[in-house]
């Protein structure tokens, strides 16, 4: 096995990971609001998880130093700033399900930024898993029907663009070379968090209500989805093509519906399990490997 496919593997299998951590993730940040407001909550867990990093990086003797600052700000205020306020503030008014799947618009756009800031042109395989992924989304949005909260919806849509600007600017970061996906996550993680705080003292919301749910919540967010889940996923864009690996992670609101329809009672429709079921055969076709050229 060649150290390309090895090193494949390996992001395939954290994006796996990733897909488990993130998807029931959405159920807990829902139900967390009832004991908090939006950006309190999300500013705590983002510091929170800053300081798991920060150790990690300590405990592997790596250095402190930070990556080139300005594109790792940059990366820090739209990936944890601007992603995780605008998908939490959605949260508020709409159903994890669909705000799950709204925030992961995200590959779609994506792909234009990979195209037009990395020269990641978009193959013919490419184009026809987002064209049945972009079906599969539209059946499960149901846009006929009305979306239902316009402005959970748009906030939801905005903060999955804000996180494809992360992901095309932490790609070509790691293309220059010489920085590691553990000291970029803890570093933009870090810029962002000092962002989410400055909003959560604007905002001036309701005093949390500490109970033992809330806590739990607060410590799954910190540990796995705000420290190790991030981390992981700065070694799946660093080692995977930004446009796949942005279209292969759609498997994660697929799981976040199944969570919510189990645990919250948002069964989904006829229309939206077709949805999902297209979206499933995108991911599929984007991740369908070539089969080796025969030698003439």
């Amino acid at each position: 096995m060649t150290t390309a496919s090895t090193s494949r593997r390996a992001a395939l299998v954290a994006l796996a990971l990733i897909t488990l951590i993130w998807s029931y993730n959405w159920i807990v940040m829902k139900q967390v609001l009832r004991y908090s407001g939006p950006f309190e909550f999300s500013a705590l867990r983002y510091t929170l998880g800053t300081g798991v990093l920060f150790g990690v990086l300590l405990l592997r003797r790596e250095s402190l130093r930070p990556p080139p600052l300005l594109q790792t700000a940059l990366i820090g205020l739209a990936q944890t700033m601007g992603f995780q306020a605008l998908v939490q503030w959605a949260l508020v008014e709409g159903g994890a399900g669909k705000t799950a799947l709204l925030a992961y618009a995200m590959p779609f756009w994506v792909v234009l930024l990979a195209w037009l800031l990395l020269g990641e042109r978009p193959g013919l395989r490419l184009w026809a898993g987002l064209g049945i992924a972009a079906c599969g989304l539209v059946l499960v949005l149901e846009p006929w029907l009305g979306l239902g909260g316009a402005r959970s919806s748009l906030l939801a849509i905005a903060g999955g663009a804000c996180w494809a600007i992360g992901v095309v600017l932490s790609k070509r970061l790691f293309q220059r070379g010489n920085v590691s996906a553990l000291s970029l996550t803890a570093w933009q993680m870090l810029i962002g968090s000092l962002g989410l705080i400055v909003v959560a003292l604007v905002a001036h919301e309701r005093a949390i209500e500490w109970s033992d749910f809330f806590i739990g919540a607060l410590a799954y967010n910190a540990v796995l989805s705000s420290g190790l889940a991030w981390l992981m996923w700065s070694y799946v864009v660093a080692r995977l093509p930004a446009d796949i690996a942005g279209l292969s992670s759609l498997v994660i609101p697929i799981a976040g519906i199944g969570f919510a329809w189990v645990l919250l009672g948002e069964r989904p429709s006829l229309l939206e399990g077709a949805g999902i079921l297209l979206i499933g055969m995108a991911l599929a076709i984007v991740n369908l490997r070539r089969a080796p050229a025969k030698a003439s």
